[in-house]
């Protein structure tokens, strides 16, 4: 959920490809209604986390709810699945507000490219050469100077995902950390 919605009444499902979420919309937009994104008071994700982030870039900058409900696979972003009681729930619901990392890199050309991220950065040297990375954080320079393969900066909101698969902690969701 990223802020606590004025009004609940009109909804619009999103749903990632799995059998298991196509069917949950399609209970859920008997039950309730539904309408398109762009006319939605709440926007409702079903899946996981890689689909939640994907509904999060699509959808963030609309300034819509968004209140994710777990028919996926990985689950730590969703809220549990239940059909009842939607409308109250979500009227309910704790806001959690995702500030997306905005990494600047300059490649070995000197082009500068930017891009925003809400789960991690993962930045891969291109040669055979290790890459020479500095880390800013908040404009404070945090590592002055990495040689490495390359980096992997998490979010709490993406600490699930690649983070976790190379051994990295899962990190509150709420924590002002970064791994």
């Amino acid at each position: 959920m990223n802020r606590t919605p004025a009004r609940t009444e009109k909804l619009a499902f999103v749903a990632g490809p799995s059998p298991e979420a196509q069917s949950a919309r399609a209970r859920l937009a008997a039950r309730y209604g539904e309408v398109a994104p762009e006319s939605a008071d709440v926007i409702v994700p079903l899946g996981g986390d890689g689909f939640m982030l994907q509904t999060l870039h699509r959808l963030m900058s609309s300034g819509k709810p968004i209140y994710g409900m777990h028919r996926g696979t990985v689950g730590f972003l969703m809220n549990e699945y239940q059909e009842e009681g939607l409308k109250e729930r979500i009227a309910a619901a704790e806001p959690t507000m995702f500030h997306p990392l905005r990494m600047r890199a300059r490649d070995v050309r000197g082009v500068e490219h930017e891009y925003r991220a809400i789960n991690e950065v993962s930045v891969f040297r291109e040669t055979y050469q290790a890459a020479r990375l500095r880390i800013l954080i908040d404009g404070k320079e945090r590592l002055k100077d990495l040689v490495a393969d390359g980096l992997l900066l998490a979010t709490p909101a993406g600490s699930t995902a690649y983070n976790l698969s190379v051994q990295g902690p899962v990190i509150p969701i709420h924590a002002p950390l970064l791994a």
